[in-house]
């Protein structure tokens, strides 16, 4: 039994970390087009955007090299 709790852990421990690297490239790139903006901050949105994606794509690679 311990076993597939650990299964099912493993697997809810995926897919939540999937969704995160989904929902980030998205606000990344929402900024990064425009069609997302943080008021106040002007022409930073798009390098705020460009930093979220590349480390949240840098942070995908090692997190698979990883293992």
């Amino acid at each position: 039994m311990a076993k597939k709790s650990g299964m099912v852990a493993k697997l809810v421990n995926i897919l939540v970390w999937l969704t995160g690297v989904i929902v980030s490239l998205a606000v990344g790139l929402a900024l990064v087009n425009g069609s997302l903006s943080v008021p106040y901050i002007g022409v930073a949105n798009a390098i705020a955007g460009w930093i979220v994606v590349v480390s949240t794509v840098l942070g995908a690679i090692l997190a698979l090299t990883n293992k």
